[in-house]
């Protein structure tokens, strides 16, 4: 299983726009487990959705914010017309004028207030899908840290919405490895791998799967067969350890890190 990436919750928070904002949904937990916040909302005007890295946010009349987290398991359905009968453990239903969402399985489905809203952002570090990010605030932590650069990376606290996907990617674009101490990565460097990971959330956004190879390096271009995985795609080395390098040739490697799997072309981020 694989935890949502962050372009997986700009998509949702722009659907779920679509469906109710400017409504006031009636909100109700099926399963029991978000009971008590599902009645403070219901019929309550749903003013407007964000996504910040991987969560995302309900905006209601009267200050209150739904915060959800998918974590490994959370999956939204929706549909339009009158719901379905509730199918096994649905922790947050929503019923518009003209469609409704059902939310099964997250790690976190909760109220919170302004003050708690903030602290949310503030223990995230910058989302590149956001037009308010600040690149500088993460290169502060990452140019003083001797802890691998793939690691940092991955952690929310220092970027916000990149997963191993998208890490492991722009590593092999920049052509940098994955253990590099974060302090080694020049500004320069960090301008660039930042510029890059707008660009491949940004796409991803648009197309709803993550796709990071070069047009120079795309099955029809090199008359290969196109990759056939369940999180779709064209990629240089994710999941693909042991394939050919689709640049140089070479076996892509696969190592741990931090008890997840790390993939890269030993040539090419030579570093």
């Amino acid at each position: 299983m694989v935890v949502p990436e962050g372009h997986s919750i700009h998509r949702l928070a722009t659907r779920h726009a679509e469906l109710f904002a400017g409504e006031k949904p009636q909100v109700s937990s099926p399963q029991g487990r978000f009971a008590e916040g599902a009645a403070l909302i219901s019929g309550t005007l749903l003013e407007s959705t964000e996504a910040y890295g991987k969560h995302l946010l309900h905006h209601y009349a009267g200050e209150m914010t739904l915060h959800i987290h998918l974590g490994l398991y959370g999956k939204f359905t929706d549909g339009a017309g009158e719901p379905p009968a509730p199918v096994g453990q649905v922790r947050l239903r929503m019923v518009g004028d003209r469609h409704w969402l059902d939310l099964r399985g997250p790690t976190a489905c909760e109220l919170l207030t302004p003050g708690e809203v903030e602290a949310l952002r503030a223990r995230l570090g910058p989302d590149p899908l956001r037009a308010d990010a600040d690149p500088a605030r993460a290169y502060a932590r990452i140019s003083r840290s001797p802890t691998p650069l793939a690691a940092l990376l991955l952690d929310q606290s220092v970027v916000a919405g990149t997963g191993l996907i998208f890490v492991t990617e722009a590593l092999f674009r920049a052509g940098l490895p994955p253990l590099l101490p974060g302090r080694n990565l020049t500004p320069a460097g960090w301008q660039a791998l930042w510029a890059d990971l707008v660009e491949l959330m940004t796409l991803a956004v648009e197309r709803g799967r993550i796709d990071t190879v070069r047009p120079a390096h795309l099955p029809e271009a090199m008359g290969r067969a196109p990759r056939v995985d369940r999180h779709g795609g064209e990629v240089y080395v994710y999941r693909r350890s042991g394939d050919p390098c689709h640049v140089c040739g070479s076996a892509v490697s696969r190592g741990e890190l931090g008890g997840r799997n790390l993939y890269w072309c030993a040539a090419c981020q030579a570093g």
